[in-house]
């Protein structure tokens, strides 16, 4: 079966805590936000939808390219669920898998390939990526739950909801490199992981 991919790239959010718009952060010599629409499609994503919110016209100039929509949560303020559950609406209807990732979780593409890959060898229903023990992302899920997944609140902790429900059933791909678990949420953790990773 021929496979369709379809990643969400959460862009939405305020970036409250780290002072300045997370999409736009340098990353790589070109915008976060570029980078991971890049990543995701050097992976074998077949399109990406960016979800904006916050500073969305700022945004939006970077997100321009084949196979790449933008679309707009007016409720951004009101969690991190409303932007992946706009994102999952959006989709491809057609999309055999989603694969969900913050813009704020830079991957470089080899390792969102490893997950897909796997998640597709495996003919799983979620592929998570793991470092010591400890989940990351990006997360794919079968279409099969897409159901499930336009389901979810933040009431009922958003995308962990169907996680949890499907916990038995998770592939998890161990990763040695800690990316897999890296998030950008503060100046001090964006310099220190642009040290790290020599970006």
């Amino acid at each position: 079966m021929q496979r369709r991919i379809s990643a969400i790239l959460t862009a939405a959010g305020e970036s409250t805590r780290m002072g300045r718009s997370k999409p736009l952060l340098e990353w790589d010599g070109v915008p976060l936000v570029r980078f991971q629409i890049d990543s995701l499609l050097d992976a074998g994503a077949h399109e990406v939808v960016v979800v904006l919110g916050h500073e969305s016209e700022r945004v939006e100039c970077h997100v321009s390219a084949d196979y790449v929509r933008s679309v707009m949560n007016a409720d951004y303020r009101h969690g991190k669920t409303t932007s992946v559950l706009r994102g999952i609406l959006s989709a491809d209807p057609d999309a055999t898998d989603l694969v969900l990732l913050a813009v704020d979780q830079p991957r470089p593409s080899w390792v969102v390939k490893r997950v897909i890959e796997s998640h597709i060898e495996k003919g799983a229903l979620i592929t998570s990526p793991r470092h010591e023990g400890r989940g990351g992302h990006p997360l794919v899920f079968s279409a099969t739950l897409r159901g499930e997944l336009e389901s979810i609140t933040d009431e009922g902790q958003g995308v962990r909801e169907v996680f949890d429900v499907h916990r038995g059933e998770v592939n998890e791909v161990m990763f040695d490199d800690p990316i897999v678990r890296l998030d950008l949420n503060t100046p001090e953790e964006y310099n220190a992981a642009r040290a790290r990773y020599g970006v």
